[in-house]
């Protein structure tokens, strides 16, 4: 065998190696959702069964955090962004010295432990809720909305990244081009400015959701009384659990290829009417 033919087989070896560590206990977890045994396990193969599925929508403590799960998120995303895109733009405008001190000081609640970004949230809202004599069903001790905040304090910080790494390469001179000739300072940001921004913009919300969805450390401390299903199932994995958390990882994961596969099409779409445009105009 040549080096180069020995070259292509080892590569082959090593990629056909790497997928099977990455989608190998996706695909034992996959199988398990479906087998008749009490534990998750993929061997032995008792038998086919749907009963795992069916208990885990009868699971109501599964269902009430995956609900919170998705309020919270939502809620991360209307705050996150905004802040994201109102930091990066900020920084955009700031002298160079500044930008380094700016840059670190809005940096760090991302290299924050979770850990610490939950207690103090915790802690702060407590004392505060304490001095102004608030009662115990106030927002002030609500585990949805600390959740949302404490999330909210890191996560806003990877959607500025996401706007920052925009921002360079948009053109100032459309700004300034579209104030000389009368638009309003509101009219250039909506007209001008969001449109540039809207990849980014559809970026960060789908960034700031699945961080805010997946996150244990800051929620475990914030959440409170109330449960996420990260939470829960962290608490379930702990105490022993079924195979119908193989069911809910069988879910997530058919969700994310229909979501990735209507992505693909419709890019993919788009860049087809772009091109049969540009062949329609080099046709006049």
């Amino acid at each position: 065998m040549s080096s180069a033919a020995l070259t292509r087989v080892m590569t082959l070896f090593y990629v056909a190696l790497f997928f099977a560590y990455l989608f190998g206990p996706l695909v034992l977890m996959g199988i398990s959702a479906f087998n008749t045994e009490k534990y998750p396990t993929a061997v032995p193969w008792s038998g086919f069964t749907l009963e795992w599925f069916n208990k885990l929508f009868n699971d109501t403590d599964l269902v009430r955090g995956f609900q919170n799960s998705l309020i919270i998120g939502a809620g991360v995303v209307v705050l996150s962004v905004p802040i994201g895109l109102a930091a990066a733009i900020i920084m955009s405008q700031l002298h160079k010295r500044a930008r380094s001190i700016y840059y670190a000081v809005v940096l760090s609640p991302m290299l924050t432990p979770g850990v610490i970004i939950g207690i103090s949230t915790l802690v702060f809202w407590d004392r505060l809720g304490t001095a102004l004599d608030a009662e115990w069903d106030t927002f002030f001790y609500d585990g949805i909305f600390l959740s949302i905040l404490g999330q909210t304090s890191f996560i806003s910080t990877f959607c500025m990244l996401i706007f920052i790494a925009r921002l360079q390469r948009f053109d100032r001179a459309q700004e300034e081009a579209a104030l000389d000739l009368g638009a309003s300072h509101l009219r250039v940001f909506f007209r001008i400015l969001i449109p540039f921004l809207r990849p980014a913009v559809f970026a960060a919300i789908v960034l700031a959701f699945l961080t805010s969805f997946e996150n244990y450390n800051t929620t475990v401390f914030t959440i409170v009384s109330e449960s996420t299903l990260t939470t829960v199932l962290a608490g379930k994995v702990r105490l022993g659990t079924d195979p119908s958390i193989s069911a809910l990882a069988v879910l997530i994961i058919l969700i994310t290829l229909v979501g990735a596969t209507a992505i693909e099409l419709r890019k993919r779409a788009e860049e087809r009417k772009i091109a049969a445009q540009l062949a329609a105009e080099k046709g006049l």
